[in-house]
């Protein structure tokens, strides 16, 4: 379906205020519901799940350190939006279809409030499931300023329960981060970015089948979804009215598969100064950037002397990535940026040549090396399957740190995609890329390289916790476990691999 673009202003998401709070803690209420909302002028209203009757959902905004505790109620119907394939590991016939818990992606938090995926709850009113009881969780938020984003994680569900809606920001804040005085307040602005596809209804359309229909199965899960419309904070291909001055974008990709390559359309610098896990060293100047699902970047644009000029952010990764199809009309564009405000106050912010430090981890002092493959198989219908070192969801847990202990992860790619790996838990560091011989490992499990090694880009240059490891290569990445013990759990965020078997539990140990 064509929409027309730039005919709806950007929704500027609101701020979720607490319930209650006090000197030790602060306490939120977040309800899921299922509601309708006009996602662009020409569409007639869309049944969409969010929370706080939201989508995307309110965001959470807190301080490093403060401790929260939040509520989470599933109020959801028991029927689900979109086709229901029960061969999905956790999606069988005797689990209920509508099934919720929330994880905040990329908190450091105990492993009880983590969202792990079988840990989920049912309608609040039905109270049924063993989980029930477990939808309060504590929030201790032991990070300095970052950009995270709190999302639905059900096992076997999560690709349709965040496609339906179920995704908003979560924001911390520190005093650090205020004094760098940045670009703050109204213009200060997250952006969310996911692709969708509409029936002629102005209904969500999610595919039953793959393009080649698996015989045997009224409904199947399909290997990824790639939406023909972009979406920003809830709105096709919206515009954004700005004064001439610098503003602050939080941008995140909260798409189930597609990856963007973002750039404008004005060529001008883009000023990053931020990654997954925060504030980078020193901030950047860059013309592109290239976000894969769940990666976040904060840039600084300054739209100083553009007055009464109209930019577009524009997006030219092809999908799948890297080797999928190209862009079109419809998936080439993000949104609009119209300077046409007039300047209600002197633009004194600043981009600043320092902006924080990273503790450095050296490679010297990891105790345990593991290398680890990313997979394709067949299953029974000749379905592909993506795995993580050849192993199943259920298979027994070979990744267990020790609380303290530094690891380096070998991320051995012998897929042709692109599959950006997170972490719970933890933040880490990109050491490098090489490209290896497949064939020579897929017969003799035998790494050889084929030419030298690749430092991150500029752009990843910071604290991430999800990571692009590309096809034939190695990716490295070094992080250090803490500061928790507990169950968490390490998957691609392609939604669909993830649900179909792409997903391990880890645990860290004493």
């Amino acid at each position: 379906m064509k929409l027309t673009k730039f005919v709806d202003e950007l929704p500027l998401l609101p701020i979720l205020k607490p319930k209650s709070k006090n000197q030790h803690y602060t306490y939120y209420e977040v309800q899921m519901n299922e509601f309708k909302q006009k996602l662009h002028r020409d569409l007639g209203e869309t049944t969409v799940w969010g929370y706080e009757g939201s989508y995307p959902g309110p965001t959470i905004e807190v301080e490093s350190g403060e401790k929260v505790f939040v509520k989470w109620m599933n109020h959801l119907p028991t029927k689900h939006l979109f086709p229901f394939d029960h061969t999905v590991h956790g999606a069988h016939s005797d689990v209920p279809e509508v099934r919720t818990v929330v994880h905040v992606h990329g908190a450091s938090v105990e492993s009880e409030s983590d969202g792990y995926p079988e840990a989920w709850f049912t309608n609040y009113f039905e109270r049924v499931g063993p989980y029930f009881k477990k939808q309060i969780y504590q929030y201790d938020n032991k990070m300095h300023s970052c950009t995270l984003w709190y999302h639905d994680h059900a096992l076997g569900i999560t690709r349709l329960n965040v496609y339906a809606g179920l995704a908003g920001f979560y924001m911390v804040r520190d005093d650090h981060e205020r004094s760098l005085n940045l670009p703050s307040g109204k213009f200060e602005v997250p952006l969310m970015i996911q692709d969708k596809t509409f029936n002629q209804d102005g209904s969500l359309y999610y595919p039953k089948q793959p393009e080649k229909p698996v015989p045997g199965l009224k409904t199947s899960i399909v290997p990824e979804f790639i939406g023909e419309t972009i979406l920003v904070n809830g709105k096709a291909y919206p515009y954004l009215r700005v004064e001439t001055r610098k503003y602050r974008f939080r941008i995140l990709n909260a798409s189930n598969t597609r990856f963007y390559r973002i750039y404008l359309d004005s060529h001008q610098l883009m000023y990053q100064i931020a990654t997954d896990g925060g504030l980078m060293e020193q901030p950047i100047g860059i013309r592109e950037i290239l976000l894969a699902p769940a990666e976040r970047v904060e840039v600084i644009i300054d739209f100083s002397n553009l007055e009464g000029k109209r930019i577009i952010m524009k997006n030219d990764a092809p999908a799948p990535f890297p080797s999928g199809n190209p862009v079109n009309e419809n998936t080439d564009t993000v949104m609009q940026f119209r300077v046409n405000l007039p300047l209600s106050s002197i633009d004194t912010s600043v981009i600043p040549a320092f902006l924080t430090r990273h503790p450095k981890l050296y490679e010297h002092s990891a105790t345990r090396k593991r290398y680890l493959t990313l997979n394709n198989d067949k299953d029974q219908y000749g379905r592909e399957v993506m795995l993580l070192d050849n192993k199943h969801w259920d298979d027994p847990i070979t990744e267990d740190p020790k609380l303290g202990s530094t690891e380096i992860w070998y991320l051995i790619n012998l897929t042709s995609d692109t599959h950006p790996i997170h972490l719970h838990l933890i933040d880490f560091q990109i050491l490098d890329r090489t490209d290896f011989d497949n064939e020579k490992f897929n017969k003799e499990r035998i790494i050889h390289y084929t030419g030298p090694a690749m430092h991150p880009e500029p752009q990843e240059r910071g604290l991430k916790d999800t990571v692009r490891a590309n096809p034939h290569q190695v990716t490295r990445i070094m992080m250090k476990f803490g500061p928790y013990t507990g169950l968490y759990v390490w998957h691609c965020h392609i939604l669909e691999h993830e649900d179909y078997e792409m997903m391990r539990p880890y645990i860290v140990i004493r």
